[in-house]
C-alpha cells in the first residue's frame, strides 16, 4: 500500500501558464502515460502535454471511492504529505470520477516535478500509478534524461543528489553537453547556481584534496565556459589545473599524486589534467605554459606502464611504480580518449588520435556484455562513485568519434542507447545501472551515465 511519506511538506498551489485545479473539460491532449488497478478499479493518469498539466481519474468503481493526485519535485523520491492533490469522492450512484488538472514542475522555483495518479476503493486499500509527466522539455530521448536528472538537483546545495562532489561536476558536465547538442538550454541557470553556491566551498574553486576531484570540476567549468563565454568559468578551471600542477612530483618520475597527503599515482588524476591542460591551451590565446605540461602529462603517462598489454588501463601504479593490475574501470578507458582528442588539437598530432583509436577499439570490445558497455562489477545501486563511471567513459568515446571523420563508434554508441531506452527506463525516463535491462535502483549516477549516453550516440 503507497503512502505520503510524513516529513514532506504540504503542497502549495503552482501557477505556470495555468494555475491548478483547473477543469480537465478545457484540455485540448489527453494522454495517459500510466495506469494501475486495485479490487477491479481503474485509475489513470492523464497528461495535457501543451498545457503540461496532469490530472487523475478513477473507473470501475463506486460511490465514495477516492481519487486523487500526487506531485514530487525529486523524482519521486518524496512527496507532499496529506496533499492528496484535488482529492475527490465518486458521487453517489456513479461508477468513476477525476480530479481537477495540476501542474508537474513549478516554472517559477526552477523545481521539475512528477505525477502520479492514486485511488482508494471505498474502505479499501490505497494503489497509485507509476510516477510520470509531460513531454515539456522532455521531447527527446535526451532532453528527457536530462529533465529526469534535473529532478536530483537540490535546489538548496545546488549539487545533484544533495551533495554530490565529483559525481555532481559530471552531473553538471552531462547537463552542459546536452543543452549544446540537443538545443535545449533550459537548464543552464544550473551553471551559475552551482558556482556561486559552491565556489567557496572545500578549498574553494573547487578545489580539495583529491586532484581527480578537482580535475572532474575543472572539465566541467570548461564545458561552462565554452556554453557561456564567462571568463570567471575559465578563470577557475585554470585555478584547478594549477591545483592539480602543484601536486606533481617526482615519484615514479612524474605525474600528479592523487592525494595532497600521499604518493599514489593513479590513472584518472593524470588522465584528466591531461585533458584539462589541453583544453585550457586551446582556449587561451598565446598560451605555452599548459601546453608545455600537457606534453609533459602524456610523454609521463604513456611510460608509466599503466596501459597494459591489452590496450586496457589499470587504475594506477605499485609502490614499485609498475601497473599494480587493479580494475580497468571504464572511465579509464574513456577519459584519456576525450584528452587525447584535446591534446590532439593543441598540437596537430596525428598520431595521437592513432593511440586513442587502438585504445577505444580494445575497450569498445573489452567492456561489452552481450553486445552492451557494462562496467566491471557492475552492481544494481545507483549510489557512490561507481554509477558515474560508464558517463565518463562514453563522453570520451564521443568526443573522439566526432573527431574521426569516419565515425567509428557510432554503431556502438547508438547500439548501446538504443539497448538503454528500450530496457532500462521507466515512466519517467529515470535510467538503472543496466543498459541491458534488469533489476536495479535509479539515481543521479546512473541518470548522468546514461545522458551521457544519449548526448554521445546524438552528438
Amino acid at each position: 500500500m503507497a503512502s505520503p511519506p510524513a516529513a514532506a511538506a504540504p503542497a502549495a498551489a503552482v501557477c505556470n501558464t495555468y494555475c491548478d485545479a483547473r477543469d480537465p473539460a478545457l484540455s485540448t491532449k489527453d494522454r495517459v502515460p500510466v495506469t494501475a488497478t486495485v479490487s477491479s478499479r481503474s485509475i489513470a493518469l492523464h497528461v495535457d502535454d501543451t498545457a503540461a498539466m496532469g490530472w487523475a481519474s478513477l473507473d470501475n468503481g463506486g460511490t465514495g471511492d477516492q481519487v486523487w493526485l500526487d506531485r514530487s519535485m525529486d523524482g519521486g523520491r518524496t512527496w507532499a504529505s496529506g496533499s492528496r492533490l484535488g482529492a475527490t469522492a465518486v458521487p453517489s450512484g456513479g461508477r468513476g470520477w477525476r480530479t481537477q488538472m495540476y501542474n508537474v514542475d513549478d516554472w517559477n522555483t526552477r523545481e521539475v516535478g512528477a505525477l502520479r495518479a492514486c485511488g482508494q476503493p471505498a474502505g479499501g486499500a490505497i494503489a497509485c500509478t507509476p510516477w510520470a509527466r509531460t513531454t515539456w522539455n522532455a521531447g527527446s530521448r535526451s532532453t528527457a534524461a536530462a529533465t529526469a536528472l534535473m529532478m536530483s538537483f537540490d535546489r538548496s546545495s545546488k549539487l545533484f543528489g544533495g551533495d554530490g562532489w565529483w559525481t555532481g561536476a559530471n552531473a553538471l558536465t552531462a547537463i552542459i553537453d546536452n543543452a549544446r547538442i540537443s538545443g535545449m538550454g533550459s537548464y543552464t541557470y544550473a551553471i551559475a547556481e552551482t558556482y556561486d553556491k559552491n565556489i567557496n566551498a572545500q578549498g574553494g574553486q573547487f578545489r580539495n584534496e583529491y586532484l581527480d576531484d578537482t580535475g572532474w570540476w575543472g572539465l566541467a567549468w570548461i564545458a561552462a565556459y565554452d556554453r557561456t563565454g564567462d571568463r570567471r568559468y575559465l578563470d577557475t578551471a585554470r585555478a584547478d589545473a594549477d591545483h592539480m600542477w602543484a601536486n606533481w612530483n617526482n615519484t615514479c618520475g612524474g605525474g600528479v599524486r592523487w592525494n595532497t597527503n600521499g604518493n599514489y599515482k593513479n590513472a584518472i588524476t593524470n588522465e584528466l589534467f591531461l585533458q584539462l591542460s589541453s583544453a585550457l591551451h586551446n582556449r587561451i590565446a598565446g598560451d605555452t605554459t599548459y601546453l608545455d605540461r600537457a606534453k609533459s602529462e602524456w610523454n609521463w603517462f604513456r611510460n608509466s606502464g599503466m596501459i597494459n598489454g591489452d590496450r586496457m588501463i589499470n587504475d594506477g601504479l605499485s609502490d614499485a611504480c609498475v601497473n599494480n593490475g587493479q580494475t580497468a574501470w571504464t572511465y579509464n578507458q574513456g577519459v584519456i580518449l576525450g584528452a587525447l582528442t584535446e591534446f590532439h588539437k593543441a598540437t596537430g598530432d596525428s598520431g595521437v588520435l592513432t593511440t586513442a583509436r587502438g585504445l577505444a577499439d580494445a575497450s569498445t570490445v573489452r567492456l561489452q556484455t552481450d553486445g552492451v558497455l557494462r562496467e566491471p562489477g557492475e552492481g544494481d545501486s545507483c549510489t557512490g562513485d561507481g554509477p558515474s563511471f560508464k558517463g565518463a567513459y562514453v563522453r570520451g568515446l564521443g568526443a573522439l568519434n566526432r573527431q574521426l571523420s569516419d565515425r567509428p563508434y557510432t554503431p556502438a554508441l547508438t547500439r548501446w542507447a538504443n539497448s538503454a531506452y528500450d530496457r532500462d527506463r521507466n515512466a519517467l525516463d529515470q535510467y538503472g545501472p543496466h543498459w541491458t535491462g534488469g533489476s536495479g535502483t535509479t539515481g543521479y549516477g546512473c541518470q548522468q551515465s546514461v545522458l551521457d549516453l544519449l548526448n554521445a550516440a546524438s552528438g
